[in-house]
């Protein structure tokens, strides 16, 4: 895992090809974690900032874009015997293809990404206390363990190109993997999470490098 988190480093940041363009991007996240036990899984909003490195391989047509962004990812409950937030906080290292046309592209590859640190907050009740009485305890804690702490994915996305380098884009990332790192001691109807991320986004790329 570390070995090929270098080697996309190593692509994001020196290799330096005709008509490459650095940029900078950040934007919304509406983020769950799809197979969460219950229904009141709800999406959360957070947001995502990074670089990308826009490399021009088929004149201004076809280009391969690799990326490096921190993203606030997880999921929301909400209902009458609680209200928290699982906090998820991800280095994604998307590697995606990209076609533009005029002002219009589509975008989209693989993507991994690296757990930094994992936290669930909020509150819930614990105990039933009459008609209308209920027991509140908030629930502030490290879920680091909960997690696996490599999520491979997908992504796919498109946007439109502005003036004076800005553009508009949005994206949807699905995770692949399993990323419930609790399993109980049988093993039976243990949930499988996995990530789903749709982001909308605005960027800035710099003048090409000739």
């Amino acid at each position: 895992m570390k070995r090929i988190a270098a080697l996309l480093l190593f692509i994001v940041f020196f290799w330096a090809p005709a008509q490459a363009q650095l940029g900078l991007k950040g934007g919304l996240n509406a983020a769950v974690l799809q197979g969460t036990v219950g229904t009141d899984a709800t999406y959360q909003t957070s947001y995502h900032a990074g670089l990308f490195y826009e490399m021009k391989v088929i004149g201004n047509i076809i280009s391969i874009q690799p990326e490096l962004l921190y993203s606030l990812q997880g999921t929301e409950r909400k209902s009458d015997f609680e209200n928290y937030r699982s906090k998820l906080h991800y280095l994604n290292v998307p590697l995606l293809a990209k076609v533009t046309i005029g002002p219009v592209y589509v975008e989209g590859g693989p993507q991994a990404g690296f757990l930094l640190k994992a936290r669930e907050d909020g509150v819930m009740v614990v105990s039933q206390e009459g008609e209308g009485g209920a027991t509140y305890a908030t629930n502030d804690r490290s879920s680091w363990n909960d997690y696996k702490k490599l999520d491979v994915g997908v992504c796919v996305g498109a946007g439109v190109k502005l003036p004076l380098g800005f553009a508009l884009g949005g994206r949807f990332n699905a995770g692949l993997n399993d990323i419930n790192n609790v399993k109980s001691v049988r093993g039976v109807n243990d949930p499988e999470l996995k990530n789903r991320v749709f982001q909308a986004y605005l960027s800035f790329q710099l003048p090409s490098i000739n």
